[in-house]
């Protein structure tokens, strides 16, 4: 079974070519940083543009690279939410039109699903898992019981994890995407512990039992840390390892609390597993204290390899091959959505 999939929900335009036996024959991923680094952030219009010009190219050079031709698939996978919509409409138009031209599959494919099956490209990981989706637009924790079935156990008040590393480090006069460059500054503190001393955030609602996320907070107590000090290089690679340090104590704390009530619901599973994914599951930091936390509550973490982590094809087509397992073919009447909640998919395809 080989799979095209197709992924522009932001600001990476993704093309690859997966098989059932988990080969990926073509993995291509053309970013956009350089174009929206000068405003900051990721500018609808231009992402879909960039998509737009880029795309058709991008996805005759992954059928090449697979030696494939478009006979030879046996789904076409795109994503069709949630994400920036000029994008999911660009993306998923290609994959209709190739669908529909060669009497192929359409898979529509949720953004954050795929997310939390990329894992199992790599291992056959049994349902039910916990998932820890942390990206720049989400931070929730889910249990996946089967494709298209999840529970959202926790999400956000506010802020995804994403977005705070990254406006954080836009306030430390960073450059866009702030997280990765936050975490290479972190790099430069020489003693964690006198940083964290120094500079003493804490976890957000730690007293509440409630498994739920908030990262405003800390946002402004990065600006008043940056309001007090001086801009210096040590300053500020103290400063950054410090509120690294915090983010991911949150994470930790929250997926304990989820890991203790997973094995209270669900007794009966053997090595039970904490799913790590999307973009901030990159962070080195984060697995090391998320992997400290799971190894306290017998759990085992797993998360994609770092080429995955970030928005890619890859993911897009797996998910495509989940999908056209179970059956879960769209309709080409299938629509583009900014918003999908991963609970609404129940009841999605045929």
């Amino acid at each position: 079974m080989n799979i095209l999939g197709i992924e522009t929900s932001c600001d990476e335009t993704g093309v690859a070519v997966i098989n059932d036996r988990r080969e990926v024959l073509s993995h291509l991923v053309l970013s956009q940083i350089d174009t929206h680094q000068v405003f900051g952030g990721v500018v609808p219009e231009i992402a879909a543009r960039a998509h737009l010009d880029h795309l058709d190219h991008l996805i005759l050079e992954a059928m090449k690279q697979a030696k494939l031709g478009f006979s030879d698939l046996d789904g076409i996978a795109a994503t069709c939410g949630p994400g920036l919509i000029g994008g999911v409409m660009v993306g998923m138009m290609a994959g209709k039109a190739i669908a529909l031209a060669h009497n192929k599959p359409f898979l529509a494919v949720n953004h954050l699903e795929a997310h939390a099956l990329t894992p199992r490209l790599v291992k056959d990981i049994p349902f039910p898992y916990l998932v820890l989706l942390v990206s720049g637009g989400h931070t929730q924790i889910l249990v996946a019981e089967d494709i298209g079935h999840y529970h959202l156990w926790a999400s956000t008040r506010d802020d995804a994890v994403g977005e705070c590393f990254d406006k954080s480090a836009k306030m430390m006069g960073l450059p866009y995407p702030g997280g990765s460059h936050l975490e290479k500054l972190a790099q430069n503190c020489t003693d964690l512990a006198a940083a964290k001393e120094k500079y003493p955030f804490s976890i957000p609602m730690k007293g509440s039992k409630e498994i739920e996320f908030s990262f405003s907070g800390l946002k402004t107590a990065m600006r008043q840390a940056l309001d007090k000090e001086d801009h210096t290089q040590q300053t500020l690679a103290d400063l950054a390892a410090s509120f690294q340090s915090v983010l991911a104590e949150t994470l930790a704390y929250r997926s304990g609390q989820a890991m203790k009530k997973f094995k209270e619901l669900y007794p009966q599973k053997n090595d039970p597993a904490l799913i790590v994914c999307g973009g901030v599951s990159a962070n080195k930091t984060i697995r090391a204290t998320l992997e400290s936390c799971a190894a306290q509550n017998d759990f085992t973490v797993m998360a994609p390899p770092m080429e995955y982590c970030t928005d890619n094809g890859a993911m897009i087509a797996w998910a495509g091959i989940e999908l056209l397992k179970a059956g879960r073919i769209s309709p080409l009447s299938t629509k583009a959505r900014p918003r999908w909640p991963l609970e609404e998919l129940k009841d999605f395809g045929t």
